[in-house]
């Protein structure tokens, strides 16, 4: 029998984890699916532990040279049969629903191309809730798009025939973000929605790429970005695509209320073209709003702290938008702490 949804894996020495994750797609309240796990020349036991998984569902696929991630996933992904299509990394743990709760979604929803989760973020075997989770809608994941990436890979799942239509699946050239990639490329064949209750938890350790790989991530995130901002910004879209992959996706802390002033006007740019190019009800565009206000402040607070910029000077690049309330004591604490480092850094200059 076909299965409905095929699991699709890249395993690079896993060994440690990887059966604790397979354990969790075996405990799935929907059985119909397949797992392809294509191991990219692991030099531990990776292949060892998945032979000894006797399950028919389980089809592992050895690689005789290390390609990396993408082309691995990629192979796995030509080896599916079902007309979904689940991601799962080799070290994240699913919960016993989520196949039958996507796979629902996605029959109920024919205007949805992709639907991921929410997730728990897991760190030292403890699971906690993500920072700042909230709901996040179709519209509001396609504004999120447009300077960062709202979705964890892991818990998605999409339409088979949707994904064979890119060429490739995954790009290689777009390592670390080849999955921010696919949901900008997929979007032209319908909505990416996402289940605000979480069904995977994403484990967080040393090993992790994110932890690793930070600035090839963040150089092929502004390439992604790069060509959706052709629309708006013409000759400066790379230009604008890498401060925001060093200062929104990556979170450096803005250095300066030059940079500041800079990225609030792309911030207001980009809004202000995403608003006219969206149709949104009254509720959405009250959520779209408030997010670009978060925005702001994501970029604002952490330059204030450091002492980079001062309050009057950052509140002149801030956008109508966000309101400020004058007895909100992170107006007072943040410039503070900002000034005593720039102090402190001003009299270690002088030593």
């Amino acid at each position: 029998m076909t299965p409905a949804i095929s699991v699709i894996m890249a395993a690079y020495n896993g060994a440690a984890l990887i059966g604790e994750t397979i354990a969790t797609l075996r405990e799935q309240t929907r059985g119909d699916w397949e797992l392809i796990v294509v191991d990219d020349k692991s030099t531990d036991d990776t292949l060892e532990v998945l032979a000894r998984i006797r399950d028919p569902r389980i089809r592992v696929i050895a690689s005789e040279v290390n390609e990396g991630p993408v082309c691995a996933r990629n192979r796995a992904f030509a080896e599916a049969r079902g007309r979904y299509i689940a991601a799962l990394d080799q070290d994240d743990l699913c919960m016993p629903d989520r196949f039958a709760r996507q796979a629902a979604y996605l029959d109920a929803h024919p205007e949805a191309v992709l639907v991921a989760s929410a997730a728990l973020l897991m760190e030292d075997g403890v699971p906690a809730r993500w920072p700042n989770e909230r709901h996040l809608s179709p519209a509001m994941i396609d504004w999120l798009l447009l300077t960062q990436n709202p979705l964890v890979w892991s818990t998605s799942m999409f339409r088979a025939d949707a994904a064979r239509a890119l060429t490739p699946f995954t790009r290689p050239e777009l390592r670390y973000a080849e999955d921010f990639d696919l949901y900008h490329r997929i979007r032209r064949f319908g909505a990416l929605a996402r289940i605000d209750t979480p069904l995977l938890a994403y484990r967080c350790h040393p090993g992790g790429a994110s932890q690793k790989y930070g600035a090839m991530m963040r150089a092929s995130a502004a390439a992604v970005l790069t060509g959706r901002y052709e629309a708006v910004f013409g000759s400066d879209a790379h230009a604008n695509a890498a401060l925001v992959a060093e200062y929104l996706m990556a979170r450096e802390p803005v250095p300066d209320l030059e940079t500041l002033g800079r990225l609030s006007r792309i911030l207001s740019q980009l809004h202000t073209w995403f608003v006219s190019q969206t149709a949104l009800t009254p509720q959405q565009r009250i959520e779209v709003d408030g997010e670009y206000a978060r925005l702001w402040w994501l970029l604002a607070r952490p330059a204030l702290r450091q002492g980079h910029v001062g309050l009057i000077g950052a509140l002149a690049t801030r956008p109508d938008v966000v309101r400020i309330d004058p007895i909100d004591p992170d107006l007072i604490v943040s410039p503070l702490i900002g000034g005593a480092r720039a102090l402190a850094r001003s009299l270690a200059g002088r030593r």
